[in-house]
């Protein structure tokens, strides 16, 4: 979101993330946190846990928070964001983070669904019997239609 505050854009933050400040409404590195958060990537990616990783770089918090942290894209940097780790290091801790999901089975693929037939041809039987109910009569003329069925069975 952006503020037009006296012809200068200024960006409204409802969050800054962990390793950033805002100084007269631009982001920059808070050095002594990014250590902080290029640590966690280090840690993790030496085979620490997620939770262990952010406690041994100095971060409180669990593991919940500390993988929302490695999957943030703004450490990468962007139009408002300075990098703080590079793109290497974001997409290894991305892959070992996807590699560990799977070998705990936490990564559910769609299951792929058999589309059904529909079919487009349809023929009605002799309309024999007379009902005085509608609802009667339709199910029974409902009751006479047939689809046809191709010899391979679809």
């Amino acid at each position: 979101m952006w503020n037009h505050t006296k012809g200068k854009d200024v960006r409204k933050v409802a969050h800054t993330p962990y390793g950033y400040r805002i100084e007269n409404g631009i982001a920059v590195i808070d050095e002594e946190k990014a250590e902080k958060v290029r640590n966690l990537y280090k840690g993790y990616l030496s085979g620490l846990s997620l939770s262990v990783a952010a406690k041994s770089a100095g971060i409180d918090a669990y593991h919940g928070t500390a993988g929302r942290m490695l999957r943030n894209e703004r450490y990468l940097g962007d139009d408002y964001y300075p990098a703080i780790i590079d793109k290497e290091t974001y997409e290894r801790a991305e892959a070992e983070r996807v590699k560990r999901a799977k070998k705990l089975g936490r990564i559910f693929e769609p299951k792929t669904e058999d589309k059904p037939t529909i079919y487009k041809k349809f023929s009605i039987g002799q309309v024999i019997q007379k009902y005085t109910n509608p609802f009667t009569q339709a199910e029974y003329v409902y009751s006479l239609i047939e689809s046809e069925v191709q010899q391979d069975g679809s």
